[in-house]
């Protein structure tokens, strides 16, 4: 007890208490918006990661349409339903119950 009475009364001590809870709980950048904000950051990391592999896929997919010609027909006729103007295009759908 008599030790609380002297911490109670020390200077420093109270000058420490008042500035973590000052840092913890009032400060523009507590605790609690610390903890917010690495959470946003881990979230951000993750989809740039998947943001990045995304791109690589699509680069890939890319050389090989460009490098192959019949492969890019393809992809273009079935992707955008392109023709040859000769060719008559038909689009069959199919009824969904």
């Amino acid at each position: 007890m008599i030790k609380l009475k002297r911490l109670s009364r020390n200077f420093y001590f109270i000058c420490t208490i008042l500035f973590l809870v000052w840092m913890l709980f009032f400060d523009s950048n507590d605790l609690f918006l610390q903890f917010q904000r690495s959470k946003k950051l881990n979230q951000l990391e993750a989809k740039k990661a998947f943001y990045t592999t995304k791109i690589q896929e699509v680069e890939m997919d890319r050389k090989e349409l460009l490098s192959d010609q019949d492969l890019l027909e393809k992809y273009a006729r079935e992707k955008y339903l392109m023709r040859k103007p000769s060719e008559d295009l038909y689009i069959v759908v199919e009824k969904s119950e």
